[in-house]
């Protein structure tokens, strides 16, 4: 039986599970819910949290405190897997001391076939295991747990729509909605289409009413999430493209920015960057994972597009907005990553003159086409080859900054600021963090702030 979150309060099942809960926890049902790993699994914890309270559950921030400890994992890398394992191993002495106490994984680890058996086999004191598409399962998975099913689990694949009904989102001005689940382009170095399964994309009504709901309730910043949001629409009959979406997103009313998640080099069109720039409720900031500089590697890579072409957008995107905000994500050390290519790397970077970059050292993942790959590059070499990207984008994104100065800039107020008493920081339409002097009362707030500093990786100002 499939449960949807709008169906929990009057599922007979839901009813079972809430009578056992009394049973067991006399103070009332408490969950501990961790999430690992990147915004979708961030908000499919948002999620589960909406069903576990949906059942009674209140939340705490310590799992010594819980009667169920569930942990949404990430499967990206082999070391945010050892990360959950060494977490279990942790909670290990806790549950022998406390029997009751339920431990479920979920996430991308759990949709991985070889995840169970590791479970059955070095971590017996796992209760339940459900796959990324299966969160709905969850109430069911309780319940045969509570009727003496050693390990209850689910990752098969669901179609069905998962809704934000019950969803228990973290901020009360900043929410992430999905628009596709899943990716078809098989990266080499990616875990991410086995376990979450092929691009399924959620209808752009659907999309449309959940974020006309939030604007209303006074949201400021709709990130739409997706493996590859550039595709979105692909699997669709209606012909509905990104593009499309975002212009159908930007006509609701209300006073809210929309940012997006990731997107694939090889989809971004010129109908996609028409969009972003002419949209004026889209934020000017594109984060477009380039990975590398060289074709050769992107090609050992399975990406699907050349560093020339990858060019010619950021070029698109400089003609028509000067001094356009890009960011990236490049990995240094691909297995047999030579000097030359490496070179080409830099070079890429300090054409583009990216705002910011994510930089990852290549780690081998099983499961992928490329653990499989001969790799003679050194560890050194490779760390060597990382401080060289770092030296260089700190003097790019130092040089950059430069042209905020003098500048007025809207910000959405997130926080207090690091830099002391009285600081608080936000992110511009550029997704530029801008720090400034003001009060506790703006964070959640639009304001304007005139830009007097910039640094490597900031920028701060005064308020207008």
């Amino acid at each position: 039986m499939s449960i949807k979150a709008c169906d929990v309060k009057e599922s007979e099942i839901a009813n079972q599970v809430i009578k056992y809960l009394k049973m067991y926890c006399k103070k009332g049902a408490i969950a501990y819910v961790h999430s690992f790993g990147c915004q979708l699994n961030v908000s499919d914890g948002e999620k589960i949290k909406g069903i576990l309270s949906s059942l009674g559950f209140k939340f705490t921030d310590d799992y010594k405190e819980s009667d169920l400890i569930l942990l949404n994992t990430c499967a990206v890398r082999e070391s945010a897997e050892d990360t959950v394992y060494g977490t279990l191993g942790n909670m290990k002495k806790y549950k022998k001391e406390n029997p009751d106490v339920i431990i479920a994984l979920c996430g991308c680890m759990a949709s991985e076939p070889k995840t169970i058996e590791k479970i059955k086999n070095h971590y017996p004191f796992v209760d339940i295991l459900f796959g990324t598409s299966a969160l709905s399962q969850l109430p069911k998975l309780l319940l045969e747990h509570y009727e003496g099913n050693k390990l209850a689990y689910d990752t098969k694949e669901y179609n069905e729509e998962f809704g934000a009904d019950y969803q228990i989102r973290e901020s009360n001005f900043k929410a992430s909605v999905p628009i596709m689940f899943g990716c078809n382009n098989f990266c080499t170095y990616c875990i991410v289409p086995y376990v979450r399964g092929r691009e399924r994309s959620r209808s752009a009504d659907v999309i449309v009413h959940e974020v006309e709901e939030l604007v209303a309730k006074g949201y400021k910043e709709i990130m739409l999430l997706g493996q590859n949001v550039n595709s979105y629409g692909n699997d669709l009959k209606d012909g509905m493209t990104f593009a499309q979406l975002l212009r159908r997103l930007n006509d609701i009313d209300g006073d809210f920015w929309i940012r997006f998640m990731s997107s694939h080099p090889k989809d971004a069109g010129t109908d996609l960057l028409d969009a972003i720039i002419e949209c004026d409720k889209v934020g000017k900031h594109l984060h477009l994972p380039v990975q590398c500089g060289s074709n050769s590697v992107l090609k050992r890579m399975n990406r699907h597009y050349t560093a020339e072409k990858y060019l010619e957008t950021v070029n698109y995107l400089r003609e028509r907005s000067e001094g356009f905000a890009l960011s990236s994500d490049i990995m240094v050390g691909f297995p047999n990553e030579t000097e030359e290519e490496f070179c080409d790397t830099l070079k890429l970077v300090e054409e583009v003159k990216f705002d910011n970059i994510f930089t990852f050292i290549y780690s081998k993942r099983s499961g992928t086409v490329a653990a499989e790959m001969e790799d003679v590059t050194t560890d050194s070499e490779k760390r060597h080859r990382m401080e060289r990207l770092l030296k260089l984008q700190r003097e790019v994104a130092t040089e950059n900054y430069k042209r905020f100065i003098g500048k007025t800039v809207r910000v959405l107020v997130e926080g207090e600021s690091k830099q002391g008493e009285g600081w608080l920081f936000g992110k511009s339409s550029a997704y530029t963090i801008v720090e400034f002097k003001g009060y506790k009362s703006l964070i959640g707030t639009f304001v304007n702030v005139k830009i007097t500093d910039a640094r490597n990786w900031a920028v701060s100002g005064e308020l207008v």
